[in-house]
């Protein structure tokens, strides 16, 4: 999956791809699904499966679970 670093958070990116930050587990799971879709929108991930949304990643806010999906679960338990 590629995404367009240019205009997503710093704090994001750090939680989203180092292998210490909290949201790397979901990176790698996105990166195995390829039901998985994602793009940055207001410096936050949106991510979508299969066309609908299901999770908004910002750098400093909590998490937004749109629907009820596996990736909703990972983002609970790291929490």
């Amino acid at each position: 999956m590629t995404i367009d670093t240019a205009n997503i958070c710093s704090h994001l990116q750090k939680k989203l791809f180092e292998p210490e930050g909290v949201y790397y587990l979901i990176w790698q799971a996105m990166q195995e699904d390829p039901e998985l879709t994602a793009v940055v929108r207001s410096r936050q991930l949106h991510i979508y499966r299969n066309g609908k949304k299901v999770l908004v990643l910002a750098g400093k806010a909590l998490p937004k679970i749109i629907r009820e999906d596996s990736l909703c679960t990972l983002v609970s338990s790291l929490l």
